[in-house]
């Protein structure tokens, strides 16, 4: 069985100095006063152009990000790829909204896929939806609301812009992921995964849907997924994550008046997850799957299960993902037993990419035992290097 206890695999590709870095920086961030007065005070200085940007830069935009452009991504495409974990490059910028700023970024996805195409060590591209289409019109759609004719004309663009990228990577034979987002707009998005699907995963899985199984309805929409796959001969792609929105979640439901889309507490959570592994595993003819996950039980189980179905560890139809900075222990074990796994990548200008920054930090300081967990590897592989 894996263990995810050799902090010596887990932090290889760390310097002493790095090593040091992110141990302080995992120490700051385990204070959830110092997160909350940098989730105010960072983005305002960024606004009023105080000299903090190069502060940014060599903290925690270093930890959890591989630049700002494609370009500067590549020490740590080839610092991964080293050591047999590959890239998801992912654009991290968000909230734009005119037509110049949104093709920007559909010619931004089209480039990481572009960029994929060429490396053996970026095995996937992903986009968020929102990124190029506005999201009350996606919430119009999730609803079924009556669209005007501008707001069917602009619909329309949205569908034209996906397939666009879809197509970029049939053609380039680089899987893409669809990122799950807020349940009042997933609807739209997982109707336009299926279209996508439908079209371009006859052969194998190049379009990905995500699902969030901290909602309660996503181990019987898996479920149905399966009956769509088979029904329409082709192969669902699944990225599988806990998800993201929780209290956002919760509290909208609370506001509007509906009940929660989102699971009692984390061990429903944690069922469902494992639960759709195995129903994934169990019928992985139709299935492909990447577990996005920082959860080592889950990625014990997967691997437990891959080896009871006589999946190879190398079997490019299962890959595990963490994000850039976090859970190295699982990414570099599984690695080095030879497994399938990527890191997601985030790059972008320091600015536009600052939600995803402080997102990461709140994870850090709300997921129960994450930071405690970080310091603790990091102080064992520490103490290990100073023994040796």
């Amino acid at each position: 069985m894996i263990s995810f206890d050799n902090t010596e695999i887990a932090f290889k590709s760390k310097s002493n100095a790095q090593l040091n870095k992110a141990y302080w920086l995992f120490k700051i961030i385990s204070f959830p006063l110092i997160v909350k007065l940098g989730k105010l005070l960072m983005p305002l200085s960024l606004k009023m152009r105080l000299p903090i940007k190069g502060l940014i830069k060599s903290t925690i935009f270093s930890q959890f990000c591989g630049g700002e452009s494609i370009n500067d991504c590549k020490n740590a495409i080839e610092k991964l790829g080293k050591y047999q974990v590959g890239t998801i490059l992912d654009y991290s910028v968000e909230g734009q909204h005119s037509f110049e700023q949104v093709e920007h970024t559909v010619q931004e996805i089209i480039h990481t896929i572009e960029r994929g195409a060429e490396d053996p060590f970026i095995p996937f591209a992903v986009f968020k939806i929102t990124g190029i289409a506005d999201f009350s019109l996606l919430e119009k759609v999730s609803l079924g609301n009556h669209l005007s004719d501008s707001e069917k004309l602009e619909y329309m663009q949205v569908v034209a812009r996906i397939k666009r990228i879809c197509k970029r990577a049939y053609d380039c034979n680089l899987p893409i992921f669809i990122d799950a987002e807020e349940s009042w707009i997933q609807q739209a998005i997982d109707d336009l995964a299926f279209d996508m699907m439908k079209e371009f995963n006859h052969e194998r899985a190049i379009i990905y849907n995500t699902l969030q199984m901290y909602r309660w309805d996503r181990l019987a929409y898996l479920k149905n997924c399966l009956e769509l796959a088979e029904h329409n001969k082709f192969v669902y792609g699944v990225k599988l994550v806990r998800g993201a929105y929780m209290e956002k979640e919760r509290l909208r439901a609370l506001k509007v008046g509906y009940p929660s889309p989102i699971q009692a507490d984390k061990l429903a959570t944690d069922k469902d997850f494992n639960l759709a592994l195995d129903f994934i595993v169990e019928n992985n003819e139709r299935f492909a799957l990447c577990a996005g996950t920082h959860n080592e039980d889950s990625s014990i189980r997967l691997t437990e299960l891959m080896n009871k179905f006589q999946i190879e560890p190398s079997n490019n139809r299962f890959y595990f993902a963490q994000l850039l900075g976090m859970s190295d222990h699982i990414s570099f074990n599984l690695s080095h037993a030879h497994y399938n796994v990527a890191k997601y990548v985030p790059y972008g200008p320091v600015k536009e990419v600052m939600p995803y920054l402080l997102r990461r930090a709140d994870e850090n300081t709300s997921v129960a035992g994450q930071t405690g967990r970080e310091l603790s590897l990091i102080q064992g592989e520490k103490k290990r290097r100073k023994l040796a």
